[in-house]
């Protein structure tokens, strides 16, 4: 199925969905051991931290060797993070023209052909032309270059320090070690596009076959940017939890559910989603959220450039916040595990923000007067980076 660009007012309402449309879904191709019952409330008992892309991500005019050690999104960047005491890896899902899920961040890829750099639209491959860029599996095949455009427009090699392959959301679930290891899965979509809610539909429908199919007992959540993919994907299965990304205010977009906090917790009551994954800086410079989303019963994770600074992550675990999406996984694991307390070991505390009081449970560390001072003092400078 092609990928179309509509008007918005085009685009059905999503109370068109036929409420059974799930079960029409579940009937023809998950029957097997599905809870279709009452949505539940979805909370971790510990704080998360989990690999962004894997291992973390690439970029490519950084400095920092850490940022180009292991190639993005494939097994290798997955079983790297896994060697880590990590909880989840994140990475995006795709998928190709004739309907595989596949594993890759940006909506276009670049490649050059005898001297001319060329882009194509992920989605608009087949999956052996998508497999044939990059490393190949087969021993003797050599693949297309692969290249990348940063976000200041300059298209540049691929280069890391050990590279893999490309690979499916199928070849992830049977691959990626340990089994226990958790998934998020982002289901990626263009900023730039409005969808027609069939092909929402078709996307998340090939998606779900897939994880169905092969996640057997690993832990899955869904995450995406998309509202109404993120509204869809909890209506066509209840089985896993369902968290909506957002950019905390950051930025500001078209479609107003994606411009605040205040907005994501709306839509999250609303389609009965169970988290919100919100830029860091969003969450610093409106640390009041962090209550209203608990008291809302929703889960809360992060994600940002923030979350490679291990006070910033700190601060966080002493906010609320549930868990943190990180590139430096192994600093991180170990920054994580040194400051988070096995439940019990703490007192509960009240700590003082202003006119707010935030309450810190028994799990949280204790802090001296002048520590958390400095902390909170901090969080100013870190918004600034």
């Amino acid at each position: 199925m092609a990928l179309k660009a509509v008007h918005v007012s085009d685009v059905p309402n999503l109370d068109q969905v036929p409420d059974n449309a799930s079960f029409s879904f579940y009937a023809s191709r998950f029957s097997k051991g599905v809870d279709i019952g009452r949505t539940k409330s979805f909370k971790e008992p510990k704080f998360l931290v989990i690999g962004h892309r894997g291992n973390g991500m690439n970029m490519l005019q950084s400095s920092d060797l850490r940022m180009k050690a292991v190639k993005e999104n494939t097994i290798l960047s997955f079983n790297t993070a896994g060697k880590y005491p990590i909880d989840y890896i994140e990475f995006d899902v795709q998928v190709t023209k004739d309907g595989c899920p596949i594993i890759f961040h940006d909506n276009f890829i670049y490649s050059e052909d005898n001297g001319t750099i060329y882009e194509k639209r992920v989605t608009e491959l087949t999956l052996s032309e998508f497999l044939s860029y990059g490393p190949q599996k087969e021993s003797g095949l050599k693949g297309k270059k692969l290249m990348r455009k940063t976000k200041d427009g300059q298209i540049l090699n691929w280069t890391v320090e050990s590279d893999d392959s490309v690979c499916t959301l199928q070849e992830a679930l049977e691959k990626v070690n340990p089994p226990s290891l958790g998934f998020n899965i982002e289901l990626k979509f263009d900023d730039h596009i409005v969808y027609q809610q069939e092909y929402l539909i078709h996307v998340l429908q090939a998606i779900l076959e897939v994880v169905f199919d092969h996640a057997k007992e690993r832990p899955i959540l869904f995450s995406s940017f998309q509202p109404d993919a993120a509204l869809l994907v909890r209506k066509l299965q209840t089985k896993y939890p369902v968290y909506f990304l957002t950019n905390g205010g950051n930025e500001i977009f078209y479609d107003v559910r994606r411009n605040s906090l205040a907005e994501a917790i709306k839509l999250c009551l609303e389609g009965g989603l169970q988290g919100i994954v919100s830029e860091v800086r969003g969450i610093f410079r409106n640390p009041g959220a962090v209550n209203k989303i608990k008291e809302s019963k929703l889960s809360l994770l992060t994600y940002g450039k923030l979350n490679n600074v291990s006070e910033a992550v700190y601060m966080q675990y002493l906010m609320g916040v549930d868990g943190v999406i990180v590139d430096l996984v192994q600093e991180l694991t170990e920054a994580v595990s040194k400051m988070v307390k096995p439940s019990g070991e703490g007192q509960e505390e009240t700590l003082l923000e202003g006119e707010e009081q935030v309450k810190v449970q028994d799990s949280r560390p204790q802090f001296s007067q002048r520590e958390l001072s400095f902390l909170l003092k901090l969080i100013p400078e870190l918004i600034q980076q």
